[in-house]
């Protein structure tokens, strides 16, 4: 759950002329991609603008695999941001979403029914963060789901630190997964100094399952009495780095609904982001399953075998 943008990617700086690739992204979308492509059954709760736009992105998000069935169509502006990006990472973003469409989400947009029903709900900070009601409709979610999953993606544009820490300390308690990334978010919400760290203090607040992503290190993780280091899958080739941490999410949430272990689940979370980078925005390269688990098994024997416990 959570906005779909309008994504405007190009490789040079920003200016009048320059070319530059459209697309649809936004965490919520890219989450959803990534996990219907793991093989679950998806569907995404957004809010479009009701005209051409609104259906062209609704075309898009059924091309991914995601059901359109929890989409609505109102009036109101479709949130844009334009990205600048280059294969080392170095992205500058620029926004047109304040007081978006997207932004309009409520709790009353929230089917209990459905939330009771799914495998797991997944919502990020960026949600939380984009207007009181959208928030609210995520408090609704987590009340509702039977395995609340939950990214903080801490964006110091939309929310401080402060209302952003607040945020995790309240959902954390009532989560299956939460997965923060070091060393950005775990420093900045949890004063952690440690992806370790990191993880007992979310498991600490309640949170039954953590995934500390360490970028190009690997995922910390911690659940029950274990603590479990998965390494990280090298990149066949670098594009843009977009989207990386969203299908990481979206992968690992899948798998573990389907029924894979958290290791092994995290493992192809990992195969899935690094498979990602290699196509430029959001959503312009979202490898198959079988891609997925042939990269994982091609980087390691099995998609268990890499991992090492750090208990």
């Amino acid at each position: 759950m959570g906005e779909i943008l309008v994504e405007v990617a190009t490789d040079l700086p920003f200016g009048h002329g320059v070319p530059a690739q459209l697309g649809i992204s936004g965490d919520a979308l890219n989450v959803a991609a990534a996990a219907a492509a793991a093989g679950a059954r998806v569907g995404l709760l957004s809010v479009l603008t009701d005209d051409d736009l609104g259906r062209a992105i609704a075309s898009r998000i059924v091309e991914l695999g995601v059901s359109p069935d929890l989409l609505t169509f109102r009036t109101g502006q479709q949130g844009v941001y334009l990205v600048h990006s280059d294969p080392d990472g170095q992205r500058e973003f620029s926004y047109a979403r304040s007081a978006s469409v997207g932004s309009s989400l409520g709790p009353d947009d929230v089917e209990p029914a459905v939330f009771k029903a799914a495998g797991a709900v997944i919502a990020g900070g960026i949600a939380c963060a984009i207007s009181e009601s959208c928030r609210a409709a995520v408090m609704k979610a987590t009340s509702l789901a039977q395995r609340f999953v939950f990214d903080p993606n801490f964006r110091p544009r939309l929310t401080t630190p402060e209302e952003a820490t607040a945020v995790l300390a309240e959902l954390a308690p009532q989560a299956f997964l939460v997965t923060p990334s070091f060393p950005g978010e775990t420093s900045v919400l949890l004063g952690s100094s440690t992806p370790q760290e990191a993880a007992a203090r979310l498991r600490g607040q309640g949170t039954e399952n953590v995934a500390v992503t360490c970028g190009a290190e690997g995922i910390q993780l911690e659940w029950d009495q274990e603590s479990v280091w998965v390494p990280a899958i090298p990149a066949p080739s670098v594009v843009d780095q977009t989207g990386a941490g969203d299908a990481f999410v979206g992968t690992l949430t899948a798998r573990l609904v389907l029924g894979d272990s958290f290791p092994t689940a995290a493992r192809y979370g990992a195969a899935a982001s690094s498979l990602v980078v290699g196509g430029k925005g959001g959503t312009g390269l979202i490898p198959t399953f079988e891609q997925t688990f042939a990269h994982a098994a091609t980087a390691g024997n099995s998609a268990e075998g890499t991992v090492s416990s750090h208990a």
